[in-house]
């Protein structure tokens, strides 16, 4: 799966952890969730469980993938279906209740949203046939970089010099029909507020005359934690680690829930330039949190 590094340390800076994000919430870091006798239970129920679906799905899609790969080169007409029934079943097994709002688009473009955390994956993918845009880093992760390479990810790199081919890369899959996913913050957050979205990847669809054929739709993703837990409990950012993350929520009783929302797709040749699309859709995805969290738990 995908979601956003920590950059590299210095040769003498103290050592990070090898996985997660790097934004610092104003508010803290979250308390951590201590795991109790009845929560090990679950995780001991859930986690195999949990296996099973993902890996065997992996299975299924790369089976599927010999037969798509040699008959349709980049169109694949079957396993993000596949894709699609791995999140939704994870969702239920990590008892998370997903909600939809509006209606994701069929025209052919891009999918920008807010990143709070790992499970933006499942939660996107189960709503939308999508396929993620992800920084290089994420390719060598174990388990998640197998999984995000497998189900179709682009990976990105900051390296200039590959700005082109990466443009090139992203328009043919746009011209496939593939609707790619991009988290313009740059970064994960604690889910209870968005950052400024980052205009770069904006400019790929004004290039090679990209911009009369694509539209680009807006969409957010909210979390609604349950009682008694920390409002940005299924967030991931700052030093929290993926293991002790995943743990805390395999090990919740109560379920929590997820508010994917699909805002009006607008025309990218509507606009003047790359600022002006990301600004548009900045508000939009602020706006679409700002409906789905509970009175008060939105930060500006």
């Amino acid at each position: 799966m995908t979601t956003t590094p920590a950059k590299p340390s210095e040769p003498d800076a103290p050592a990070r952890r090898d996985t997660g994000p790097s934004w610092v919430s104003p508010e803290g870091e979250a308390p951590p969730v201590t795991i109790t006798p009845l929560g090990w239970v679950l995780v001991a129920l859930r986690l195999p469980l949990l296996s099973v679906v993902v890996f065997g799905g992996l299975a299924v899609h790369l089976a599927l993938r010999l037969l798509e790969r040699p008959l349709c080169g980049l169109r694949r007409p079957l396993t993000p279906f596949v894709t699609q029934a791995v999140c939704l079943a994870s969702l239920a097994i990590l008892g998370l209740r997903l909600e939809r709002r509006g209606r994701p688009m069929r025209r052919r473009g891009a999918v920008v949203a807010n990143h709070a955390s790992w499970l933006d994956i499942f939660s996107i993918n189960a709503v939308q046939r999508v396929y993620f845009v992800s920084k290089s880093e994420v390719a060598g992760w174990p388990g998640i970089g197998w999984l995000a390479r497998a189900t179709g990810t682009v990976f990105i790199n900051r390296n200039a010099r590959d700005a082109r081919l990466q443009k090139d890369i992203f328009e043919a899959r746009l011209r496939a029909g593939h609707h790619l996913c991009f988290f313009p913050e740059g970064t994960s957050t604690d889910g209870a507020r968005v950052i400024s979205f980052k205009p770069t990847l904006f400019a790929a669809f004004f290039t090679h005359g990209l911009a009369d054929i694509l539209h680009i739709q807006p969409a957010t993703v909210a979390y609604v934690a349950p009682r008694s837990r920390d409002p940005r409990f299924y967030a991931w950012w700052g030093e929290l680690g993926f293991a002790p993350h995943l743990l805390a929520i395999l090990a919740t009783a109560r379920r929590g829930r997820v508010v994917v929302s699909f805002h009006p797709p607008v025309r990218v040749a509507d606009f003047a330039g790359r600022k002006d699309l990301a600004r548009h859709c900045e508000d939009s995805v602020r706006a679409g949190l700002r409906d789905a969290l509970p009175p008060g738990a939105m930060r500006e």
